[in-house]
């Protein structure tokens, strides 16, 4: 056995607020393109097709950047096991903010044709890439640094980053969505990817500014010379396992992407109240996220990803119908529920449980090759129901499709060890010793007496 990693004064409240800001300046980029794609580039990009087929084609470049993940996730996950975390948070900000800016650049299909779509599909790829490893390096890091018994609530900011860089996108998009639609169609859909241009400054003073994890430093001089192939060998039903639990992020996909697109574009509903909706609900989740994720330190993971499952299955029908139904109460009300309460449930936990299956030798690739498949399935669920159908009454199968999707999620965490009790020295041990016992967290009073002076400040909603 390992000797226990030491926690590191102070580390751990860094590490969690570097992922915090990191993950809120790389999602702002990642999600502007989303509401773009929904609001704009099937009138920018693919003026030439009907507005169906331009919507639906819209749709699928923003699940291009998905389908670049699981390339992005074997190869930056082989860079973070090999050579740390630290470098590869540092290269997916730069890449990330780079790219988005670039966006913002392109000439549209007025100026040069079927090249700007083209263009468009390349810089969403590379964007697609950097956030393969975005996630997977910074719950790795603040998972890592996080003392053994407080790992889940430590590890949910890199998710509370996620929904603040959700909350920027939209609302930077709220005046812009206001602008007439002359000036939205020429200028104004670029200004959100121009302000990207901050990000590469600030994440990189940041992130550079974080030590590298005890326990990759303590294994350094044996880190594997081909981590995936550790992975498969050790682990393989692990990945598998959040593969299937990751296509949860469908919920996501289809409310932030497809119920925006659905509500304007299908049901002619106001583009600034839908919009609204987003902001609310992520800012209902900053709250819910660290306390949910406190929750599961207590209980276990299982029990409260499983529970945002079926409540996400449950909440999808009347949130679609509510938009159908042009109900803005309804859908305020139900929205919030559901993408600020019920998913953060999810969201909360699984940095932690994903994390927590594998060793730290494989950590980083388990986690971002088996998230980022799953994430890539779901980056496709609003084409996919968009061709389900995209009339004012095709809600209902899109609901469906998307509770299976939630169902099917739950019965993959359903079937996964129980680690929020593990050391976390001990864990993956049952990955690599199918045989071995898994020992208590005997050590979680010297944890809790190590990580105390750094433990952040804890309002009310947060408190473990």
């Amino acid at each position: 056995m390992a000797s226990p990693s030491p926690v590191t004064q102070g580390m751990p409240r860094k590490a969690a607020s570097a992922a915090w800001i990191g993950s809120a300046l790389e999602y702002y980029d990642f999600f502007i393109y989303g509401t773009a794609a929904a609001l704009v580039f099937n009138k920018v990009f693919f003026p030439a097709s009907s507005p169906a087929t331009g919507t639906l084609l819209a749709l699928a470049t923003f699940g291009v950047g998905y389908l670049a993940r699981p390339v992005g996730a074997f190869v930056l996950g082989h860079v973070g096991d090999r050579l740390g975390r630290k470098k590869v948070l540092v290269f997916t900000l730069v890449l990330m903010g780079a790219t988005t800016f670039l966006v913002g650049c392109l000439p549209t299909y007025a100026s040069v044709g079927v090249l700007a779509p083209v263009l468009l599909v390349i810089l969403r790829l590379l964007q697609g890439l950097s956030a393969a490893g975005e996630q997977a390096g910074a719950n790795s890091m603040s998972l890592e640094h996080a003392p053994s018994h407080r790992r889940g609530y430590y590890t949910s900011f890199t998710l509370s980053g996620t929904q603040a860089g959700q909350i920027l996108a939209t609302a930077v998009f709220l005046p812009i969505a206001a602008l007439p639609q002359d000036q939205l169609l020429t200028w104004g859909w670029r200004i959100p990817f121009w302000c990207s241009a901050a990000v590469v400054v600030v994440g990189f003073v940041i992130r550079r500014k974080i030590d590298e994890t005890p326990v990759f430093e303590q294994n350094r001089s044996d880190v594997a010379k081909l981590p995936v192939a550790v992975l498969f060998r050790t682990h393989w039903k692990d990945v598998l396992r959040v593969v299937v639990a990751a296509t949860i992020a469908s919920v996501s996909t289809i409310f932030t992407v497809y119920a925006l697109s659905y509500a304007v574009n299908t049901i002619g509903l106001d583009r600034g109240p839908i919009l609204w909706v987003g902001v609310l609900a992520n800012v209902v989740a900053l709250l819910a996220i660290p306390f949910l994720a406190g929750l599961s330190d207590r209980v276990g993971r299982k029990p409260v990803f499983i529970a945002g499952c079926l409540a996400c299955a449950a909440l999808i029908f009347p949130y679609l119908w509510s938009i159908s139904d042009g109900s803005y109460p309804l859908i305020f009300t139900v929205g919030i529920l559901l993408f600020g309460v019920a998913y953060s449930a999810v969201n909360g936990v699984w940095p932690s449980f994903y994390g927590e299956m594998f060793s730290a030798k494989v950590r980083l690739s388990g986690m971002a090759i088996g998230t980022q498949i799953g994430f890539a399935i779901a980056g496709f669920a609003p084409s996919v129901v968009a061709a389900i159908g995209s009339g004012k009454d095709d809600w209902l199968g899109v609901a469906v499709f998307t509770a299976a999707v939630c169902l099917l999620s739950a019965a993959a965490a359903l079937t996964a060890r129980e680690t929020h009790d593990v050391p976390t020295e001990d864990l993956g041990t049952d990955g690599q010793n199918p045989g071995q016992p898994r020992r208590k967290n005997t050590n979680a009073a010297s944890s809790a007496a190590a990580g105390s002076a750094s433990t952040p400040a804890r309002s009310g909603t947060s408190r473990t």
